[in-house]
């Protein structure tokens, strides 16, 4: 089980606390980007194999790649600093999954945080449903780029094979666990959803968030073009959020659906920036990016 970290800051100890339980059968790896908090100190005390990294260093995708072919582990769990197990057997039930030998790759449900708002709620019910599934290419026509969606957040690999068919990517911005999927994918394994796994993750983006993001993964689909070609648009799959953010907020939080609007309108702005991102000088995508130390 390995979980990249920097300054994880007061929720890491009940991070900690929550993984506690399983350290006695699993092994916790720590990859720190040079935190100036406590976090690796109190990762250590917890337990976890802590590998201090430097913060220039770091690369979500490189990071991984290199923990993967590091641990030993048949079955090999990542998750992030800000995902916390709803029950303590969460990744014993991801894990299972893994008794289809067809899975090369399960990801659990993610509930939203204490405090999140209607917005976020939304998008954590629309990406994580209440029922599990399992999806191969012969979905492609049917879910087009959904086909691959992972979530490193909290997320299991069979290792040897995500290794076999090229690991995780090096030099993206992100989305690094959905080209993982869609690599596995193309050797003929299965991705699974498992709804009964469950953490609590979620974000309350601000506008600029929103757009910064959007932008970074127009990037990402300017870069991987073979995701598209070979998965198909995101164009519909956009249309089908929006449609459902609609009517969740037009039922729960209707005060809330002019933001969802000009949300909507910033995303796909940024977005079509970002696809658009080589024609733009490095100091206006550093700007416009969320992941600003990506850009050199």
């Amino acid at each position: 089980m390995c979980v990249p970290t920097l300054n994880a800051g007061s929720g890491w100890t009940e991070w900690l606390e929550r993984i506690a339980p399983l350290l006695s059968d699993v092994t916790l790896y720590v990859v720190d980007s040079s935190s100036t908090d406590a976090t690796a100190t109190l990762a250590r005390r917890a337990g976890a194999r802590v590998r201090v990294i430097d913060r220039i260093d770091f690369s979500h995708g490189k990071t991984r790649d290199e923990m993967l072919h590091l641990m030993k582990e048949d079955i090999v769990v990542f998750l992030t600093q800000d995902a916390l197990l709803a029950e303590t057997d969460a990744i014993e039930r991801l894990v299972a999954a893994f008794s289809d030998s067809a899975v090369g790759a399960a990801f659990g449900r993610q509930l939203p945080h204490k405090g999140a708002s209607p917005i976020a709620a939304h998008a954590r019910g629309f990406n994580y449903p209440a029922h599990s599934y399992s999806v191969s290419t012969t979905d492609i026509p049917r879910l087009g780029i959904k086909t691959a969606f992972l979530s490193n957040s909290f997320a299991a690999y069979r290792r040897q094979a995500l290794i076999e068919a090229g690991g995780f990517p090096h030099g993206t911005i992100l989305s690094e666990d959905m080209i993982a999927g869609a690599r596995l994918l193309q050797h003929g394994w299965h991705l699974a959803y498992c709804a009964e796994a469950c953490v609590y993750h979620s974000h309350n983006y601000s506008l600029a968030q929103e757009a910064k993001r959007y932008f970074d993964i127009g990037v990402l689909h300017a870069r991987e073009a073979w995701l598209l070609e070979r998965l198909g648009k995101p164009e519909g799959e956009g249309a089908r959020f929006v449609r459902s953010e609609i009517r969740y907020l037009w039922r729960y939080a209707p005060w809330r659906l002019p933001e969802a609007w000009l949300r909507t309108l910033l995303k796909y702005t940024g977005y079509r920036l970002g696809r658009a991102e080589r024609r733009l000088p490095v100091w206006l995508k550093r700007q416009l990016s969320m992941h600003r130390g990506y850009w050199h």
